[in-house]
């Protein structure tokens, strides 16, 4: 059954997520979906999620509770702290010389007890900052200030209004916290206003819509990915995207169930998520502001594998606990939509969340198999854990058949081989169209969720070629990264624009000074920005990537 819904700006987030379908699924299953989520038996009992900060932007602030001083120079304190008293900012500069303070960015310098503040926290911007340094710069303090009680002012003195709403949604971000279902800590009291000095407020504040819903498009993200495997499966995460988007104006959710998928022929997704009792989906949430292009929507496409086993080519124990955020693609994808649809923005976006969980019981594929894609095109299952390009393989022919793009870009956690060669400081990024991969890239290098291009190398077609299909699912040789690519732009047409991001080495990881333990929410920054800015690309063969 497919099923599309018109989201009304009067709907009722309860009354959407509730809704269910008539599949035939194994009785298991279908008591957990029959059972609203909050009721549902074999879900953990979740922690009530910290409480974030009301924001507000004003030309002033009496000390009170903590302070946040963003700077990139000793000559700024003087101007971005002009509305502190001297001695305050005398035993500020002192401090800042005494610790020898160099102002690079993400450096903190914390000092309490200093002119009527609780805390005062200088964060170092590092020199010539750009809106993404300042942004990061507020993650940072976020972070520190966690658990900060009372109230927060930052001081943003000498900053435009929309980096001064950066570093409010720098704060946002930074005070996510991922310990969903700890019990014991949580009597803190609810965090105080963030209050936002600003020359401009009232230009800040309006500014601070896009970040107030980037702040909860990541938290919902990182949610998402956070949660474990018997929380969010393909229907549970379905019903999430529901109630996120519920109320939007300009949202239309289609949801395709396993016969709706047997109809169209998606094979590949399908063989996926055979070997499990959780069935999958296909779900694609389209976004269509007022203002937009009628040029098609730019489709975002994520591998939305719920939990990765390896199926039949099992995994090793150690680690595969963190399977269960191989699903990242897909909630960044619907992240960024929600970011785009919260913040009203003039765009035609739908995210694709390809949704199955890989798992290796009597039922699942096995190497050997030969599958068929909704294109017609037959695939050789060389692995079972090479499964995120086959439920992409059949994401992209529906997305590229179905809504006519103006680009597709596809984003997953597809292989370990791209950290082997960008470590931790860039995704990959593939393409055969030049055109859209630089718009990748600028909007990565602007939000800081940085790519670098790989090239899809001719080799690959040897690599990927089968003696009794039309391609198999795991190349020859050592390039991981490119031949996964170069299986998932097999499937798009050759003249749409065409992009993967392999994020697998970006997305989920241990706690730093920008992130606590467990997902990133990466990539939603970059494809918000990415959209928000989008020139229309030509509609002819990509020649480039090589």
């Amino acid at each position: 059954m497919r099923r599309t819904t018109r989201i009304p700006s009067f709907a009722a987030a309860a009354l959407i997520a509730a809704a269910g379908l008539s599949v035939a699924v194994p009785a298991e299953a279908q008591s957990r979906r029959a059972a609203p989520a909050a009721e549902r038996s074999d879900w953990p009992a979740r922690v009530a999620p910290a409480q974030t900060r009301a924001v507000t932007f004003a030309a002033s602030a009496a000390p009170s509770g903590a302070l946040v001083l963003p700077l990139s120079s000793e000559a700024e304190l003087a101007a971005r702290g002009a509305a502190l008293d001297v001695a305050t900012r005398q035993a500020i500069a002192s401090a800042l010389t005494a610790a020898r303070f160099d102002y690079k960015a993400r450096q903190t310098l914390s000092l309490h007890g200093v002119g009527g503040w609780d805390r005062i926290l200088v964060v170092g911007l590092g020199e010539a900052p750009k809106a993404a340094d300042i942004q990061t710069a507020g993650i940072v303090a976020g972070r520190a200030l966690n658990s900060q009680p009372g109230a927060l002012t930052a001081m943003t003195s000498g900053l435009s209004a929309d980096l001064a709403s950066e570093l409010a949604t720098g704060l946002g971000i930074g005070h996510y916290r991922s310990d969903l279902y700890v019990t014991t800590g949580r009597d803190r009291p609810a965090p105080g206003v963030l209050t936002v000095v600003a020359d401009d407020a009232s230009g800040a504040q309006a500014h601070h819509r896009r970040g107030a819903a980037l702040i909860e498009a990541m938290a919902w993200t990182r949610d998402v990915s956070n949660e474990p495997a018997n929380v969010i499966y393909p229907e549970s995460f379905v019903e999430r995207a529901r109630v996120a988007f519920a109320g939007v104006p300009g949202v239309e959710i289609t949801e395709l169930d396993v016969p709706a998928m047997q109809r169209l022929g998606m094979g590949a997704l399908l063989g996926v998520g055979q070997g499990s009792s959780r069935p999958p989906r296909l779900l694609a949430v389209r976004y269509r502001g007022q203002g937009a292009a009628n040029d098609g929507p730019i489709a975002l496409l994520g591998k939305g594998i719920t939990f990765d086993s390896g199926g039949i080519s099992i995994k090793p124990g150690a680690n595969m606990g963190n399977m269960k955020m191989d699903m990242s693609g897909a909630a960044s994808v619907v992240g960024a939509v929600l970011a785009l649809a919260k913040s009203a923005a003039p765009v035609d976006v739908v995210a694709v969340a390809a949704l199955a969980e890989n798992m290796p019981d009597g039922g699942a594929i096995r190497p050997a198999d030969v599958l068929t894609a909704m294109n017609g095109k037959t695939i050789e299952i060389i692995s079972t854990d090479a499964e995120g390009r086959l439920v992409l393989a059949d994401a992209v022919v529906w997305a590229d058949t179905t809504l006519n793009p103006a680009a597709i870009v596809d984003v997953a956690t597809l292989t370990g081989s791209v950290g082997g060669a960008l470590g931790n400081d860039y995704a990959g990024l593939f393409s055969r169209h030049d055109a859209l991969a630089d718009q990748l890239k600028t909007a990565g290098d602007a939000t800081g969720e940085t790519l670098w291009r790989l090239p899809l190398h001719p080799s690959y077609v040897r690599a990927t070629s089968s003696t009794i299909a039309d391609i198999k699912n795991s190349g020859d040789g050592g390039a991981g990264a490119g031949t996964g690519a170069h299986f998932i732009g097999y499937f798009a047409r050759p003249e749409t624009p065409w992009a993967h991001l392999d994020i697998a080495n970006m997305a989920f990881g241990a706690a730093n000074d920008v992130k606590p333990a467990g997902s990133a929410g990466y990539s939603v920054r970059l494809l918000e920005r990415f959209v928000r800015d989008f020139q229309p690309v030509a509609k002819e063969k990509g020649t480039g990537g090589y």
